[in-house]
């Protein structure tokens, strides 16, 4: 089946991307989070990235983004605030997940220009990203609530996990990091 991996800028999505990006996480989590809304995904802050794979003519994988200016420590930086990560069930196990996120890094240095891709995830998701160049961060992270934007969560140990784009991991600087704003 032929596979096609591209990015749109979320303004940019027609009516038939939003359908299928609907599709693709309605069938993760709508029982648990209700129906994916591409304006506040489940709370949190949504993508200006789309990077979109298709097998065929159905979306089967999608990872986005959106830049922001962060406090690391005593620095600004620019991230990509990464979110959104899923692919179908039935493409899983194929590699398509690492193919969709190295494309993913290649947008956030070339296009976007971001200074590092970031990324909060659950512990079990870990060797994925490892596995993709996504190197953790160990430091205090504070965010506003995906719940309410506006209650300040403050947490110690993520995971948190960086990767190279216009800057290489090893320039992270030290220190607490201030999302300001929801996370992705």
């Amino acid at each position: 089946m032929e596979e096609t991996i591209r990015t749109k800028r979320h303004r940019d999505l027609d009516v038939a991307e939003l359908v299928a990006l609907a599709g693709l996480f309605d069938s993760e989590y709508l029982s648990e989070y209700g129906r994916w809304n591409p304006d506040a995904p489940y709370g949190y802050s949504p993508a200006d990235f789309h990077v979109l794979a298709f097998r065929g003519p159905v979306l089967a994988a999608h990872v986005g983004f959106q830049p922001r200016l962060i406090g690391v420590g005593a620095h600004d930086i620019v991230v990509a605030g990464t979110g959104g990560v899923l692919v179908d069930e039935r493409a899983r196990g194929t590699g398509l997940g690492g193919r969709v996120m190295r494309h993913a890094q290649q947008v956030m240095c070339d296009e976007a220009k971001v200074d590092f891709g970031f990324l909060g995830c659950r512990q079990e998701v870990v060797p994925f990203y490892e596995s993709t160049g996504w190197v953790p961060v160990y430091a205090t992270e504070r965010c506003l609530s995906r719940l309410d934007q506006k209650s300040v969560i403050v947490s110690e140990g993520g995971p948190n996990l960086i990767c190279s784009a216009v800057c290489d991991v090893s320039q992270w600087p030290h220190g607490g990091i201030d999302l300001r704003g929801t996370p992705w």
